[in-house]
């Protein structure tokens, strides 16, 4: 048992995080327009399901528009002005 052995330290370095405020809350979803954000993770398609149908039974006044980045993992530029320019809210969808 002479032997060295050498460890190292598995957590790295932590990035400096710089904390954002929330953005503000709307009054209410009437009449505005929801993106509904499939992310592209397993499932989250089926959970854009429930949602849309959810919000369509319940708050059929919120005009939904479903839409998902190009490629998973990535960020869509296109798709981030879309919602910007369009939309009042978005929910992201991470799946189950």
């Amino acid at each position: 048992m002479a032997e060295k052995l050498t460890v190292h330290d598995p957590r790295g370095y932590p990035p400096q995080v710089t904390g954002k405020p929330l953005a503000p809350r709307l009054q209410s979803l009437e009449d505005r327009t929801l993106y509904l954000v499939d992310c592209l993770f397993d499932n989250s398609e089926a959970f854009v399901d429930q949602l849309h149908a959810w919000f369509a039974e319940h708050m059929p006044g919120v005009n939904i528009k479903r839409i998902a980045p190009r490629e998973s993992w990535v960020d869509d530029p296109e798709m981030c002005a879309a919602i910007q320019a369009d939309g009042d809210a978005a929910v992201l969808a991470v799946g189950l």
